[in-house]
């Protein structure tokens, strides 16, 4: 249920969604718009608007906000809550107050639960009310999570995530729904897919927390879908309440000569091959993370490479450089110093140390000790049987549980599991393989039934 004035910018990798709303006038407001503004400014071109307000529904852990380099370069207002601190400059709105964008009006909603100064914003036309952006509180068939503020104030949060999405419901069922997160967003559960909109009377109607009979219900409904998330979620709120720094130039990845990146790597780097599983299975530089360049990127690289010590990139020549630094800078990763100049094939040329890794395929796995690297609720809903099951996330805690081999690394398709064995083979361990493919590809080579449950 999409609405004329309003584009939708979705983020599928982080599972996300912009907005930007075309004021009539020539100028737009943008909504919980990432550092990584590509598309928004290729919506705002198509349909000749400037952007003049971006708005923030939260201090958003999962990526920097792009409402400071929008301020600066576009001249735009910022408009976020009060409440949150904030040091740069910005209008702080408080429940009730409402911004005139001329013509249309926008209303603060507090809605606190996903985050303490947590806002949405109704947008009106006179009385009518058109659409809330309504952030992490109520989406699409679901809740934004509770649990990254403070551990031991999840279960408050909960409740007050509660009490959040009640106020929503009793705006006019017809009222459009814009949510930040979707699904696919880790600071979500159980949601519609990315990009959806739907009405506050959809979700009356089918939303199972919205449905549930009282606060206690509630609680335990929503506690009980947490999943894990990146770590880098800890440390993105308290960068959007600074404010990220403001880019001046679109970035640059700089190529170094083979022997300066070993030097770097000396010095504690780390090399992060972006190419696709089977490149790296191949061959590649000695001890490298393996993290293929897809949608996804920016998540698992938040999750596996540390973000404090510098990161040298090798891809394919065909692979987007920018893709793979935007994606980085979204989520606060400037830590990229450059890439291997002349690629794998320089690398060797030089010298330096290589490595490989065998891909399996779905017919070879019977037999072989299995480790299922996807998370837990993929890992429910159906998985080989006899399968260990470690999530990615924590592979590298727990690698030399693993430093015997042999083990055949699994996930969905096999990019997760490149990234594992690229974690258990520089912890030592000596027999590391990959599935080429995923747990329906292995049940239908070798005719077997997948078992549920964890």
């Amino acid at each position: 249920m999409g609405d004329p004035l309003v584009s939708v910018i979705a983020d599928a990798g982080l599972g996300n969604s912009a907005y930007l709303l075309d004021l009539g006038d020539g100028r737009a407001l943008a909504v919980d718009a990432s550092r990584d503004l590509r598309s928004l400014r290729i919506a705002a071109r198509a349909r000749g608007l400037q952007v003049a307000y971006a708005a923030d529904t939260h201090l958003h852990a999962d990526f920097l906000s792009g409402a400071v380099q929008l301020a600066a370069s576009d001249g735009a207002q910022v408009l976020a809550s009060r409440a949150g601190g904030r040091e740069f400059s910005h209008r702080g709105l408080e429940d009730g107050e409402e911004v005139d964008l001329g013509g249309l009006t926008l209303r603060a909603i507090c809605t606190p639960g996903h985050t303490d100064e947590h806002l949405a914003f109704l947008l009106l036309d006179g009385s009518r009310e058109i659409g809330v952006f309504s952030g992490g509180s109520l989406i699409a068939g679901s809740a934004a999570r509770v649990d990254l503020v403070a551990p031991e104030r999840t279960e408050e949060l909960a409740r007050a995530q509660y009490r959040s999405l009640h106020r929503l419901a009793v705006l006019d069922p017809a009222t459009a729904l814009w949510p930040t997160h979707g699904g696919g967003s880790f600071c979500s559960t159980a949601a519609a897919p990315v990009g959806t909109v739907t009405t506050i009377g959809d979700e009356l109607a089918a939303n199972e927390l919205l449905r549930a009979p009282d606060e206690d219900t509630f609680a335990r409904l929503l506690l009980g879908s947490l999943g894990s998330h990146p770590p880098y979620f800890h440390r993105l709120g308290e960068a959007n309440r600074r404010g990220p720094d403001v880019l001046t130039n679109d970035p640059v990845l700089e190529p170094l000569l083979p022997e300066a990146v070993r030097d770097l790597v000396t010095a504690g780097a780390e090399v992060v091959d972006v190419r696709p599983l089977a490149a790296f299975a191949r061959a590649h530089p000695a001890r490298a993370l393996s993290i293929p360049l897809r949608t996804a990127f920016a998540s698992w690289l938040g999750w596996l490479a540390p973000h404090d010590r510098p990161l040298v990139v090798l891809r394919e020549q065909g692979q987007d450089a920018g893709e793979v630094l935007w994606q980085a800078l979204k989520i606060g990763y400037d830590n990229i110093v450059g890439e291997i100049a002349g690629g794998i094939d320089a690398w060797a040329a030089a010298g330096l140390p290589t490595a490989a890794i065998d891909l399996v395929s779905p017919a070879d796995v019977s037999g072989v000790r299995v480790l299922d690297i996807r998370q837990e609720g993929e890992y429910a809903s159906g998985h080989l049987p006899g399968a260990a099951h470690l999530e990615l996330g924590d592979v590298a805690e727990h690698a030399t549980a693993y430093a015997d081999g042999p083990v055949v690394v699994m996930c969905g398709h096999g990019e997760r599991a490149m990234s594992a064995a690229s974690l258990l083979a520089r912890a030592g361990a000596a027999d590391v393989r990959v599935l080429d493919g995923g747990p329906d590809d292995v049940a239908g080579a070798l005719d077997l039934e997948l078992d549920q449950g964890p």
